[in-house]
């Protein structure tokens, strides 16, 4: 049952906020939705999902990407997931980049996450049939996201082509099973099989891909977090040795902030727009 926690005009749509019982992770948890209000009656909408990064609500996009204009005029949805699953009786680390806040869109098999944090099954699975069972949206999918949200963003395209007609990300964590925050989610939630953790590296996944969806990466030429953590160019690697045709644009004086995903989510929008609006 969908419990509607906000509600405001932006644009021409309305921004709103519900809050559930979700099965998959056994907790309440809240979703932003965008829904135009230019359509003409029972029109549904596509739907872009929008997975967001370390330590973002489902707030974060909603209220800094500016992405509620071009939506509207586009006549397309947003759907918006928090990062983790919340509540009390759910496990939780020190530290930022584990636990409440840094659900990094895996299913868990290890102790003390397994109970609640089953992010993909949630985003895969359970979130869309909530959605389109309960909104004027159609089943027609892309999704996008942002650093650890990119991760998701293009890990979930890639293991499920079928589900969405494009991917798109910013600043995505490309490589994790070769970078600091991967690591340490990846050992947490999987546990020290490191062939398991292939599953949720884009780049792993990318190097194995048979169906090649439209797929549109942009970076921060001054993201702190380039080197170290985030690695397009091992992504970029991969794509051109498997023939995949990835989009890698990087942009000059860009950091890894919102500033830079609102400077170019029109150019995203519209990227999805022409396979979302235009069946083949």
């Amino acid at each position: 049952m969908l419990e509607l926690v906000s509600k405001t005009q932006s644009f021409d749509g309305s921004q709103c906020q519900y809050r559930h019982r979700s099965d998959a992770l056994d907790c309440e948890m809240q979703f932003s939705i965008f829904l135009p209000s230019q359509a003409e009656k029972d029109q549904r909408f596509p739907v872009l999902y929008w997975l967001s990064g370390l330590t973002c609500t489902d707030e974060n996009f909603s209220q800094k990407a500016g992405a509620q204009r071009m939506a509207a005029e586009l006549g397309i949805a947003l759907v918006i997931p928090d990062t983790s699953p919340r509540g009390d009786s759910v496990a939780d680390n020190e530290g930022y980049d584990l636990g409440k806040g840094a659900g990094f869109y895996v299913n868990a098999t290890q102790a003390p996450w397994k109970p609640h944090y089953q992010m993909y099954d949630y985003v895969v699975k359970e979130l869309p049939a909530l959605v389109e069972a309960n909104f004027p949206v159609s089943d027609r999918r892309a999704i996008s996201g942002h650093s650890m949200g990119g991760h998701g963003a293009l890990t979930i395209a890639l293991k499920n082509p079928g589900r969405y007609t494009s991917v798109s990300a910013f600043s995505p964590i490309c490589n994790p099973m070769a970078c600091p925050w991967g690591e340490k989610a990846l050992a947490a939630y999987l546990g020290a099989d490191r062939t398991l953790w292939e599953e949720y590296d884009a780049t792993v996944l990318l190097s194995r891909a048979t169906a090649k969806l439209p797929m549109l990466v942009s970076q921060g030429e001054e993201d702190q977090f380039l080197e170290e953590q985030l690695k397009p160019n091992a992504l970029k690697a991969t794509a051109v040795a498997a023939g995949y045709p990835l989009k890698l644009e990087f942009h000059a004086g860009y950091d890894h902030s919102y500033y830079f995903i609102a400077t170019f989510i029109e150019q995203h929008l519209r990227f999805h727009a022409d396979f979302l609006l235009h069946k083949d």
